[in-house]
């Protein structure tokens, strides 16, 4: 899957801010730990994309990593609006 250069920045950004976050604490007493740290660092990216008004992710590419995941089920449901996908 090839993402487009903005989202490849969003993850770039979110996995810098990991790297960050862990370089802090330096050793974890197990690898649950950093686990949690991690997953913590994406629950809270997630929640400032969700209250936003910004737009991150394309129609497209959400789309596409969705047929990933259910290709048959999404496939069915999705359609692509002409108005929509040039905002």
């Amino acid at each position: 899957m090839s993402l487009p250069d903005n989202e490849s920045r969003l993850i770039e950004r979110v996995n810098k801010e990991i790297t960050r976050r862990t370089d802090v604490v330096g050793v974890f007493p197990n690898p649950a730990a950093l686990l949690r740290l991690s997953v913590s660092v994406l629950i809270e990216q997630h929640d400032e994309w969700e209250a936003g008004d910004r737009r991150y992710f394309s129609e497209a590419s959400m789309l596409e990593m969705a047929t990933m995941n259910n290709p048959i089920e999404v496939r069915n449901e999705a359609v692509m609006l002409p108005e929509l996908a040039a905002a």
